[in-house]
């Protein structure tokens, strides 16, 4: 991948950062609105200038002093990108003035080393040239710009140019002399994986642990992503590009400008990738909003996998409603009644547990929920109202006393897990039914257990996305395994597919011929969406259909309908 001179725009909270970052990149990456504070992470985009390209960087406004764990990430997500800096931006508000904030982000970027202009925004006319004079006194050249109108930016790229070629040039010869080879050599196209879910679920948690680095911020605070931020990530010689979109709220539950225009991007960004990552909080299992969010995805025909998200957490929940459900004199007599009995057959129908007692500790858990909202608590606070919790007390009831552990107590064990893995996954299914497709992973992005599952994962979904069957494949397998007669249709005609071809990929798209103008009947559809599946898989991937009327031939010596 080649190496570009960055440039990397700083400055206070509210100066127009983000409106030069999208002038610059002639893009609209960067939310713009009046309220401050709306950049955190780091978003890059790249720029033409004279036949030469340039990274930009746009960071959060940076606030030294403030001591709020929010603001202390933007600084430190700025530090990063002014480590990697060839040139620095620093942004003012020309109709402000030179204020004391100005002076200490001058003093903070002096201290880096790296050589910085001053870009003295919102210069709306000629007459408006002289607010910028105040900043010379900085000892930097100052470029009156207007980056809602474009006025000066030219300008200011040409400095930048002459700033960065000379650097860009010993950066280039350095690499060549340290890599040698590889730099011809070339990286693939890259998967777009989308991450998408609720807020406050772990998304951004998620994509620190795949880029190895602190790339967003992460606060315990609903929200704290704002825009989409790409990252380029190379695994195992596959180049992935992960976009961390903000957390999508039903419409009612947005407010502020921002939030709404961050769920718009959201979608956006799920619009153009190829793999969506629909990150789930496996404390409180799957909601209404995470089911909203994975038929945005299903809709737009993504290929998706579901991450059951804070594994840990679920598991812990579990562990201490079994203990809990043990210690009950309800549940000492279930171990001892059980003890007494002939051990059942199979470890399968010991870990079974009824669809009743499922039913029942999801309605106990919505309940308990419901009257939490009520109070003002979360349900996260509370380990005994998660979905992990309930499920883990029918396996604690059920499961009997594990090899090992003292009478009377049930201890959560390695076999525990396992029958918690496999009745949430079925409780998972349960809602969500038209992702049926969608390979299931549990995980936990903070301490990174089982995350190594991941990248296997995504390269099977995209590779199935782009899976392509011949045609005379497809209609060998249509005549000859697929007993069209078993698809359930309500009409009384039968349904006759002469012809089948793939029409193209990404999603999987099929042309079938029938002898019907009507669109096929949405169970019929399924039963040939599950035949082809059971035959050629494609794990993650939505499957669509495209109906044609195949007119029949005449017979031979019946009249045309021309012939009179």
């Amino acid at each position: 991948m080649e190496k570009l001179p960055s440039l990397v725009i700083v400055g206070r909270p509210n100066v127009g950062k983000s409106t030069l970052f999208n002038r610059l990149t002639g893009t609209r990456r960067s939310i713009v609105t009046n309220e401050p504070g709306i950049t955190r992470d780091r978003i890059y985009g790249k720029a033409e200038w004279r036949g030469r390209n340039l990274e930009i960087v746009d960071t959060g406004g940076i606030v030294p002093d403030d001591k709020a764990l929010i603001p202390q990430e933007i600084l430190r997500q700025a530090h990063i990108a002014i480590s990697k800096a060839a040139l620095l931006v620093l942004v003012v508000d020309s109709q402000a003035g030179l204020t004391p904030m100005d002076e200490e982000l001058a003093r903070l970027l002096r201290t880096t080393g790296k050589p910085f202009v001053i870009a003295a925004n919102k210069v709306d006319a000629v007459s408006q040239e002289n607010n910028a004079a105040a900043f010379h006194r900085i000892g930097v050249p100052v470029f009156p710009i207007a980056a809602e109108h474009g006025t000066g930016v030219d300008d200011l790229l040409d400095a930048a140019l002459s700033e960065t070629e000379t650097g860009a040039e010993t950066e280039n010869d350095s690499l060549s002399q340290g890599r040698g080879a590889t730099d011809d050599e070339r990286v693939p196209d890259a998967v777009e994986v989308a991450i998408i879910g609720r807020p406050n679920v772990g998304k951004s948690t998620l994509l620190n642990r795949m880029v190895g680095e602190h790339r967003s911020i992460v606060s315990p605070v609903p929200g704290t992503t704002m825009d989409t931020v790409d990252t380029e990530v190379v695994h195992d010689g596959h180049l992935y590009r992960f976009v961390d979109t903000a957390g999508i709220r039903r419409k009612g539950k947005t407010t502020l400008v921002a939030e709404k225009l961050s769920v718009v991007m959201a979608r956006r960004g799920l619009e153009r990738c190829d793999v969506a990552l629909l990150i789930v909080d496996g404390e409180q299992g799957v909601t209404q909003g995470d089911a909203q969010i994975a038929s945005y995805a299903e809709e737009s025909g993504r290929s998706v996998i579901i991450v059951m998200n804070k594994w840990d957490l679920a598991t812990e929940a579990a562990r201490k409603a079994s203990e809990s459900d043990a210690g009950t004199t309800k549940g000492k007599a279930k171990l001892a009644a059980r003890a007494t009995q002939r051990p059942r057959a199979g470890a399968r129908a010991d870990a079974r547990i009824s669809a009743r007692t499922v039913a029942q500790s999801r309605a106990q858990s919505k309940t308990q929920a419901r009257a939490q909202s009520r109070r003002g608590f979360s349900m996260g606070t509370n380990f005994g109202s998660g979905a992990g919790a309930s499920v883990g007390a029918d396996v604690g009831s059920n499961a009997g006393v594990t090899t090992g552990a003292t009478a009377g107590v049930h201890a959560f064990g390695d076999l525990d897990k396992s029958r918690l893995l496999y009745d949430y996954e079925r409780m998972v299914r349960d809602k969500l039914k038209f992702l049926s497709y969608a390979p299931i992973v549990f995980l936990s992005a903070k301490t990174g257990d089982r995350a190594s599952k991941l990248f296997p994962l995504i390269d099977e979904v995209a590779a199935a996305r782009r899976k392509k069957i011949s045609t005379p494949e497809l209609n060998r397998w249509l005549k000859e395994e697929v007993d069209l007669q078993r698809g359930t249709t309500p009409k009384a005609r039968p349904v006759r597919i002469y012809y089948m071809t793939q029409a193209k990929t990404a999603p999987p798209t099929f042309l079938i011929f029938t002898n019907q103008k009507t669109p096929l009947h949405f169970s019929y559809e399924r039963f040939l969406e599950n035949q082809l599946r059971a035959k050629w898989d494609f794990p993650g991937a939505p499957i669509r259909f495209v109906q044609r009327l195949r007119k029949r031939e005449p017979r031979p010596g019946a009249p045309r309908d021309d012939d009179e």
